[in-house]
C-alpha cells in the first residue's frame, strides 16, 4: 500500500477536486428552471413512472431489492480488471493500493457510461413512445455504478450503510454549492461517529432528483432527434454520478488509510 506521504498527497487532489464543485452540472442547472412548467409538459404516465421510482429506491435504502449487484460477480469484475490469478474477494481488495482501485473503478463508470449512451440512443430514437422505458433502466444503471465502484474500494453494497452513502453521492451529483458542502460535512461527521447511520429527508433528495431528470427527458421526447439526446444525456449522467462516487469512495479509504498510519506513529 501507499505510504502517509503518498496518502496525503491524494487526499489534497481530492480536496482539490471538492473545491472545484463550485456549480451544478449543465443539465442540473437546466433542472433548477421553475417545475411548475416541467409539471405541464412531462406526459402524466411519465410522473407516475418516476413516483413508481421513489417508492422502489425506499425498498432499496431498506434491503437493496432487486436494484442490489451480485458482489461476488462484481468481486470477480475487479479480478478480471486488474488480471488477477488468484481468486479474491472483498475483503482483499481493501489491501489494494488506492492507484487499483481507481483504476478499476474508472473502468466501471467508463463501461456503464457506455451502456448508458447505447440505451439512451435506443429509447430516445421512438422519442415519447419509448421514453417510459429508458427512466427505469438509467436509473438501474445509476445504482449499479456507484454499487461496484463502491465494490472497487473494498466496501460492500449489500450493508444499508453503504447503500445510504450511494444514495448520498447522487444527492451530491444534483445539490447545489450549498448543498455539496453541507453534505461533505455531514459525510465527515458520519465518519467519525463510526458509519452512515440513518438518511433524513431522503424523499426531498429525490423530489429535486426527479425535477432534473425530468427536464432531462423532456429532450428526449423528441423522435429520432431523441436519439442524439438521450445517448448524450445518459452518458453525461452516469459520468457525473461515477466521478462523485469515484470522488467520495477514494477519499473514505485515504483517510482510513492515513488514521492506520498515524494511529501506529502515535
Amino acid at each position: 500500500m501507499e505510504n502517509l506521504e503518498q496518502l496525503r498527497i491524494k487526499l489534497k487532489t481530492i480536496e482539490k477536486w471538492e473545491k472545484n464543485q463550485k456549480g451544478l452540472f449543465f443539465w442540473e442547472k437546466i433542472g433548477r428552471l421553475p417545475f411548475v412548467l416541467l409539471d405541464k409538459l412531462t406526459p402524466k404516465y411519465i410522473q407516475e413512472k418516476i413516483h413508481i421510482l421513489l417508492d422502489e429506491i425506499a425498498v432499496y435504502i431498506d434491503n437493496g431489492g432487486k436494484y442490489l449487484v451480485n458482489k461476488e460477480k462484481t468481486v470477480h469484475k475487479v479480478k478480471k480488471e486488474l488480471s488477477l490469478q488468484e481468486d479474491i474477494n472483498l475483503d482483499d481488495i481493501k489491501y489494494f493500493s488506492i492507484d487499483s482501485m481507481e483504476k478499476t473503478a474508472e473502468a466501471f463508470i467508463k463501461n456503464h457510461a457506455k451502456n448508458a449512451q447505447i440505451q439512451g440512443a435506443t429509447t430516445g430514437f421512438g422519442g415519447i413512445f419509448t421514453l417510459a422505458v429508458d427512466i427505469p433502466l438509467i436509473f438501474g444503471i445509476t445504482l449499479k455504478t456507484i454499487q461496484e465502484v463502491a465494490v472497487a474500494y473494498g466496501y460492500d453494497p449489500s450493508n444499508k450503510e453503504e447503500r445510504i452513502f450511494m444514495i448520498k453521492c447522487m444527492q451530491f451529483t444534483s445539490s447545489d454549492i450549498v448543498g455539496k458542502k453541507a453534505i461533505l460535512n455531514e459525510l465527515t461527521n458520519a465518519r467519525e461517529e463510526e458509519g452512515f447511520a440513518q438518511l433524513q429527508g431522503w424523499r426531498e433528495v429525490f423530489a429535486s432528483y426527479r425535477d432534473n431528470f425530468g427536464w432531462k427527458k423532456l429532450f428526449q421526447m423528441i423522435p429520432v432527434a431523441g436519439m442524439i439526446f438521450g445517448a448524450y444525456m445518459n452518458k453525461t449522467a452516469i459520468k457525473d454520478v461515477g466521478e462523485v462516487a469515484n470522488m467520495l469512495y477514494q477519499k473514505r479509504r485515504v483517510l482510513e488509510r492515513i488514521e492506520q498510519y498515524t494511529g501506529k506513529e502515535e
